[in-house]
């Protein structure tokens, strides 16, 4: 490994037996700091089996629930509620149930019916948000055979259903939530999280690993919301014509209501370049403003099932009319699996998976799944990564591009 980073030595979380909603699975932690007394809030993605829900003929189903931790000391020790689910998917089969209303008051289709995952938490506009990957139907054992649709109600596959690929193949949408930080505090989580909008459009294809820049950004002379995105199949977009593998995408809107509408303003940011890329590429968490211009993304590639999920950083710079492009790309893999509690289990792939990157002074915390089972903490020095990541030009090729 080109670049050290600080592993947590133990794990922060695990499954917890006995638990409805969390004994199988605790993974893929999102991170923020709160600007009111600098807690650090975590939301995490957490599974058990579910009998109550399960259909006659059917498989269990392993809905996926959001649960809080917080901590107040940097990270050192974490105050988790194990009690209950923070955000539970609402599980209702009927088609009329599948609903549910927005923060406007309006009813709109709830695509977050049947599970919320890989959550990334950023402010925007001092309001906090989350963006969580969702399916409409709860998934069954995944671990044990994906195949989405196994414990879905028949009508999926109907004339029925109204709800197109959302339904039929339970492919993966993301949904956007405001959270209110302190409800969270006083676990009063009813209340805690508001329905804004979906933000990618399943008719398109499964898609995961979105999230919004934590500023707007002036493009073509309008302040715009600006969207990454990793789609599985990127070639179905408009405007995607050179890549068929799963790959970064960045598109903008003046709402976030409208960005799933806006087809035509997909770009490809990144596709996968580098040998330990092979299969795909993904944003890990928002972006962080490090300069007047530039942006540090983490980013996430997947070889194939050997090598497993690994991490690096590329810095991207705004353009004066025109989208975020890569500057700076590493080429080198920055952080693996390398503590004993990180190896595979029930997944024999192995994955480090960032959900959370803050910045506290002059060190960078980073939470992450291990081995798609576990919740893992990571710190390193801010500037002397900035300074690594700058020795590499977009296409990765080191020292091909020096200075700030």
């Amino acid at each position: 490994m080109a670049y050290h980073f600080i592993h947590s030595k133990q794990l922060v979380m695990e499954p917890v037996p006995g638990s409805p909603w969390a004994e199988e699975m605790v993974l893929n932690p999102a991170i923020i700091a709160d600007k009111k007394n600098g807690r650090i809030h975590m939301l995490f993605r957490a599974t058990g089996p579910y009998p109550e829900k399960q259909l006659p003929g059917k498989p269990l189903p392993y809905p996926i629930f959001l649960g809080y931790a917080y901590s107040d000391d940097n990270g050192k020790t974490w105050t988790k509620d194990m009690s209950q689910p923070a955000l539970a998917p609402n599980l209702n089969y009927e088609i009329k149930d599948i609903y549910i209303n927005n923060i406007h008051g309006q009813k709109t289709v709830n695509y977050a019916n049947g599970c919320v995952e890989d959550p990334r938490l950023f402010y925007l506009e001092d309001k906090c948000y989350v963006i969580v990957a969702c399916r409409m139907l709860p998934p069954g054992p995944y671990w044990v055979h994906d195949e989405p649709t196994q414990c879905a109600p028949d009508w999926i596959k109907t004339e029925a259903n109204p709800f197109g690929k959302a339904a039929s193949e339970n492919l993966t949408s993301n949904v956007l939530y405001q959270v209110e930080l302190d409800r969270l505090v006083k676990r009063d989580y009813a209340n805690a999280f508001h329905y804004v909008t979906h933000l990618t459009d399943a008719q398109y294809g499964d898609n995961r690993d979105v999230m919004l820049f934590p500023e707007k950004l002036v493009i073509h002379g309008k302040p715009q919301y600006i969207c990454l995105h990793r789609p599985k199949t990127p070639h179905l977009y408009p405007k995607i014509k050179n890549t068929s593998l799963p790959s970064m995408m960045i598109c903008s809107a003046e709402t976030p209501e409208t960005l799933w509408q806006e087809t035509e303003t997909q770009t490809l940011l990144a596709a996968p370049l580098f040998d330990w890329e092979g299969d795909r590429i993904g944003a890990s968490a928002p972006p962080i403003r490090i300069s007047e211009k530039e942006w540090l993304l983490s980013y996430h590639g997947k070889k194939d099932d050997i090598t497993g999920y690994t991490q690096s950083f590329m810095i991207l710079e705004e353009q004066a009319d025109g989208l975020p492009i890569v500057k700076h790309r590493c080429s080198e893999r920055l952080i693996i699996a390398d503590q004993p509690w990180e190896m595979p289990n029930k997944f024999s792939t192995p994955c480090v998976f960032i959900t959370g990157l803050i910045r506290l002074v002059d060190t960078l915390m980073i939470s992450y799944g291990a081995a798609d089972e576990k919740v893992g903490i990571a710190k390193i020095d801010y500037q002397p990564l900035l300074d690594y990541v700058r020795q590499f030009d977009a296409l990765g090729r080191k020292n091909h591009c020096r200075g700030k």
